[in-house]
C-alpha cells in the first residue's frame, strides 16, 4: 500500500516511524501502521463466498448462495484467539460480502474485545441505516466501500442494476452514524477514464479516504490481464493522483489517497518529489524500504472462507494450511514451509530480466502473483511495471 498524502505533504515522517517501533506493535496508531518492520500480519478474512453481486473482477468468483465448509462462529473465534495471541494489528472482515454473514457484528465485538482492530470491507450495497449503526456500536475502525466509475461503469462492472446509488447510500449511512468509511476501486482500462469522475464523488461526499488499487489477475480477475493498463495509462493516473493529492492539500481537504497492489507507484513518488526536496526524497525511500514492497506471505496474510491461509488473497490458489486442523500462528511461522519463508526473504529471490536487476527491488519487488499468471514464473518480471529500463536503473 503506497500512501500518497502521508509520503507526498510528508503526514509520516522516519522519526516518527522509529519512535513507534522502539515502543512495540500495540503502540503503532493504524496510519504508521504501513512503516512498521513488524511481520505480525495483517489478515484479510474471507468471513464468506456468498455475495449478492456478481463482479467482473472478483477474484473468489462469488455469487448468491450457500458455500459449504464455511469457518463456524466457535472455530471464528478460536482463530481470532489466536491471532490476538500472535499480535496480529488488524482483521479485515471481507468477503464476498461480509455483512451476509449472520454473526459478522458478533465476531467483531470479538475482535475488538481482543485487542485486534476490525475493519471490513463490503460493496455497501446492503448497508442501511440499522447496519451502519450497528457496525458503529460494535466499533469496527474502518468500512471500504468499492466503486468502479461512474453509475454506468459501476453498474457494468458490479453487473447489477443501481449498484452504484446502493454503494453510496451505504456511504451516506456510514457517515451519519459516524463510521469512517471510504472508496475503493481497481483501475482497468473500462474505468480508468472514470478515475476523475470518482475523484469528485469522492470530493462532494467529504469521504475521507481513496483507495485505488491496479488490477491482479486472479479468480475472474485473471481471464481481465488483457484488460490491465498500459504502462502509458498508469503513469497518467499515478500523475493524476499525486497532482489530486496537492490539489486538495491546498485547498484543506483532508481525504487521504493511496494505491495498492503495484509498488512502483511508490518508485514514481520518490522520482517525483527528489527534484523538489531531495531530503525528502530520501526519507520517501527509507519509508518504503521499512515496509519492504510487496507484503504476501510477511506483513499480509489471507484467511478465507473454509479456513485455508494464503500469502495474500489472490493466492488463493497455493494454500499453506487450514485453521481448522492447525492454528494460523503455526502456519504462518513453518520454518519448513519453503514457499513461505522465500517470500518472507522475498528481494533475495526475484530474478526476472527487469524486477531482478531493479535499483528499487528492495522497495518494491513487483507483484508475483502478476509474474506468476503472465509468465509463469512467480519470481519472474511483473507484467504491469510501467517503469521505463532506465527509470529501473537511476
Amino acid at each position: 500500500m503506497i500512501g500518497f498524502t502521508k509520503l507526498l505533504c510528508g503526514v509520516a515522517t522516519i522519526g516518527e516511524a522509529l519512535n513507534y517501533s522502539r515502543h512495540g506493535d500495540s503502540a503503532v496508531p493504524a496510519h504508521m501502521l504501513q512503516f512498521t518492520t513488524s511481520e505480525r500480519p495483517l489478515v484479510a478474512w474471507n468471513t464468506t463466498r456468498r455475495c449478492n453481486l456478481r463482479c467482473l473482477h472478483c477474484y473468489l468468483d462469488s455469487e448468491d448462495r450457500d458455500y459449504a465448509g464455511e469457518l463456524t462462529t466457535e472455530q471464528a473465534k478460536a482463530m481470532i484467539d489466536d491471532l490476538a495471541e500472535m499480535g496480529s494489528p488488524v482483521l479485515l472482515f471481507s468477503g464476498g460480502e461480509p455483512l451476509l454473514r449472520k454473526d459478522l457484528f458478533e465476531l467483531g465485538e470479538y475482535t475488538i474485545s481482543k485487542g485486534i482492530r476490525a475493519v471490513i470491507s463490503s460493496n455497501g450495497t446492503i448497508i442501511d441505516e440499522a447496519k451502519a449503526r450497528r457496525i458503529a456500536e460494535v466499533g469496527f475502525s474502518y468500512v471500504g466501500i468499492s466503486i468502479d466509475g461512474g453509475p454506468e461503469t459501476h453498474d457494468h462492472f458490479r453487473q447489477k442494476k443501481g449498484a452504484f446509488e446502493a454503494a453510496i447510500r451505504g456511504i451516506e449511512n456510514c457517515a451519519r452514524a459516524g463510521v469512517k468509511a471510504g472508496i475503493r476501486l481497481t483501475v482497468n482500462q473500462h474505468n480508468y477514464n472514470d478515475l476523475g469522475k470518482v475523484l469528485d464523488i469522492v470530493e462532494e461526499h467529504n469521504i475521507p479516504r481513496f483507495c485505488m488499487y491496479h488490477l491482479v489477475y486472479s479468480g475472474r480477475g485473471r481471464d481481465l490481464a488483457q484488460q490491465d493498463l498500459t504502462a502509458d495509462q498508469s503513469r497518467r493516473v499515478v500523475e493524476t493522483l499525486i497532482e489530486k493529492t496537492y490539489d486538495w492539500q491546498r485547498r484543506g481537504i483532508e481525504t487521504e489517497i493511496l494505491t495498492t497492489d503495484n509498488h512502483a507507484d511508490g518508485v514514481m513518488l520518490e522520482k517525483h518529489i527528489r527534484s523538489l526536496n531531495p531530503e525528502r526524497a530520501l526519507e520517501i525511500t527509507e519509508l518504503q524500504k521499512r515496509h519492504g514492497g510487496c507484503s504476501a506471505g510477511r506483513k499480509f496474510a489471507n484467511i478465507d472462507w473454509k479456513g485455508d491461509v494464503h500469502a495474500c488473497q489472490f493466492w488463493n490458489h497455493l494454500t499453506l494450511g487450514n485453521v481448522k486442523e492447525r492454528r494460523f500462528s503455526e502456519i504462518w511461522t513453518d520454518p519448513n514451509n519453503e514457499f513461505l519463508q522465500k517470500l518472507k526473504h522475498l528481494h533475495e529471490h526475484i530474478h526476472g530480466k527487469r524486477c531482478g536487476v531493479c535499483k528499487y527491488k528492495t522497495i518494491c519487488g513487483g507483484c508475483r502473483i502478476r509474474a506468476e499468471a503472465v509468465t509463469g514464473d512467480m519470481w519472474g518480471d511483473d507484467p504491469a511495471c510501467y517503469l521505463t529500463d532506465e527509470e529501473i536503473m537511476s
